[in-house]
């Protein structure tokens, strides 16, 4: 899986991608990432990427010029996914990270700044995304956030596969509470079940913790999530419970 990303700061993006899992699967070749700085695209000696909008007003622009030929030098013949990080953009969800990470021939980034972008750069990309209603510096920090979460998703980047099945929003509902050594700390134990042995009582426990959660905080996921017969049995216990 491989990513390109278009920057003007491509050391934000370095820094991270040298740290801890994504390090790791880059060492193993698993995914990779290109750092592109778009200012290496520009015609004029101060490397101007932006400029003032036409017709007036506050901030800058980024020009279309030096993206257009960053984009062209990166994806060369291929035909690669394109991304603009823009918090006009569709939201970003575990979904698309899960259709983001089946791009075969993996996926280009497009980190915005200033008052956002030159009009005519929609013509140059598949899609724009958001991480949220919120407005950022720029798009380097969405970038990070996408792969991350699509990295995860790639076969062997997680040392146990199980980690990704079982994570928060795989299923459709938030992750169970998980607990470590010691079993009790100020008065607060582990809870007697997941100290038995008994796995499927176990299982149980992390389901019926999974959808109390989800319940409680952030309940609008039950709708989309995947139930079955015994989910909706533990809903209405936990709702006569409250």
């Amino acid at each position: 899986m491989k990513f390109d990303v278009l920057t003007i700061f491509p050391r934000m993006i370095d820094f991270y991608i040298t740290q801890s899992i994504i390090k790791r699967a880059i060492e193993r070749g698993l995914i990779e990432v290109e750092l592109t700085n778009i200012r290496d695209f520009t015609a004029d000696k101060h490397l101007s990427v932006d400029d003032y909008p036409f017709g007036g007003g506050p901030g800058m622009v980024m020009r279309i010029d030096p993206l257009y030929n960053a984009l062209t030098h990166v994806k060369g013949t291929q035909i690669k996914h394109t991304v603009l990080l823009s918090p006009e953009g569709t939201a970003f969800d575990q979904d698309k990270a899960h259709e983001l990470s089946q791009m075969k021939d993996g996926v280009v980034l497009i980190c915005g700044r200033y008052e956002g972008g030159d009009e005519r750069i929609n013509l140059l990309i598949d899609e724009e995304i958001s991480i949220g209603d919120y407005i950022l510096t720029g798009g380097e920090l969405p970038a990070l956030v996408i792969i991350d979460a699509v990295a995860r998703l790639v076969p062997g980047v997680l040392g146990d596969e199980r980690s990704n099945i079982e994570e928060s929003f795989t299923s459709g509902l938030l992750d169970y509470p998980h607990y470590t050594r010691p079993a009790e700390f100020m008065g607060m134990r582990v809870p007697e079940v997941l100290m038995g042995g008994n796995h499927k009582e176990i299982e149980k426990w992390r389901r019926r913790q999974a959808l109390k959660r989800t319940m409680s905080k952030r309940p609008e996921l039950i709708d989309d999530a995947i139930l079955t017969a015994d989910d909706y049995k533990i809903m209405e216990q936990l709702k006569e419970e409250v």
